[in-house]
């Protein structure tokens, strides 16, 4: 297996960390923007899209903060997706980090796609 390369992305949104939080750690907020349908069962997340779906374990979450998921697929390794809300101290300005990893040919793919889902986020979120 390749090894697979971290990336981090920082997105500036126009939202309040709490709302944001929501968006991003529970089953309903995610299935607004990240995929088309998201279950949960206690730490098992089932992320749905067009007819495929995907299992997840959320790793670690902070109220307010942060959210972890490790893919099932990755079970045995050290690889997940963390989605991270960062508030300046002095300005107040909101943006939500985004740590994943990706095999080395495929990391522009998955900014990409990162890039457009964030874009639908911040569509549902009114901070366009």
């Amino acid at each position: 297996m390749d090894d697979k390369i971290k990336y981090e992305m920082e997105f500036p949104i126009q939202a309040s960390p709490s709302l944001l939080y929501n968006y991003i750690a529970t089953p309903s907020g995610l299935s607004e923007w990240y995929a088309n349908n998201v279950n949960s069962r206690g730490e098992m997340f089932t992320f749905i899209w067009d007819g495929s779906e995907e299992k997840a374990k959320l790793l670690s979450k902070k109220s307010g903060e942060r959210v972890k998921f490790r893919w099932v697929a990755d079970e045995d390794t050290p690889y997940f997706f963390e989605l991270r809300i960062q508030v300046d101290e002095i300005t107040k300005d909101v943006s939500i980090m985004v740590t994943d990893f990706a095999e080395e040919d495929e990391v522009d793919e998955g900014k990409m796609l990162w890039e457009n889902m964030i874009s639908d986020l911040k569509q549902v979120l009114g901070s366009v």
